[in-house]
């Protein structure tokens, strides 16, 4: 990560020292976790100094919440798919269940895609990850989505656009 000038160091130490206890508590109370109202807590003034935005800020407190709301949403999210994951690994034959090293591998993957295909509509992202996942044709998705097939071509190149348009960090 690279480092802050010395006006942005100082600001956001200025709103750590005037707001973490405030945040942790709002966290803790949604949370219901003191652990995990410390983590996002945390992870907020990270993606805050990330971000850079400290000179415009007018509403402290309302800033705060957007970005640990936002971290919860995706915290949530992440669970939601980790455990959808997990139990399917558990209806699998034991010779199928991949290695621990491989299943972390495939649930970031999953996770990434997750990430990719955010903010497309329900539909939109069904059809693509039936086409990319199960290999199911046009006419299959749209009968499945009860959709035209004319629908589901226009889904999936609206899926397919927006995947090349994400800004993706590079490794």
């Amino acid at each position: 990560m690279e480092t802050l000038p010395d006006s942005q160091q100082q600001m956001l130490g200025t709103l750590y020292t005037e707001h973490h206890g405030w945040l942790q508590g709002w966290l803790r109370k949604r949370l219901g976790c003191v652990f995990e109202a410390a983590d996002l807590a945390h992870d907020t003034f990270v993606r805050i100094a990330v971000q850079h935005e400290l000179e415009n800020l007018r509403e402290p407190r309302a800033y705060l919440t957007t970005v640990a709301h936002g971290l919860m949403v995706n915290q949530l999210r992440r669970r939601k798919l980790e455990q959808a994951y997990l139990a399917a690994l558990a209806q699998a034959p034991a010779h199928e269940i991949p290695s621990p090293e491989a299943q972390a591998m495939l649930l970031e993957t999953l996770l990434e895609i997750d990430a990719l295909l955010d903010g497309l509509p329900g539909k939109v992202r069904m059809a693509f990850l039936m086409v990319q996942l199960e290999g199911a044709s046009h006419a299959d998705i749209a009968r499945r989505l009860d959709v035209s097939v004319s629908s589901v071509r226009k889904y999936i190149m609206r899926a397919l656009a927006h995947c090349l348009s994400v800004d993706t960090p590079s490794a």
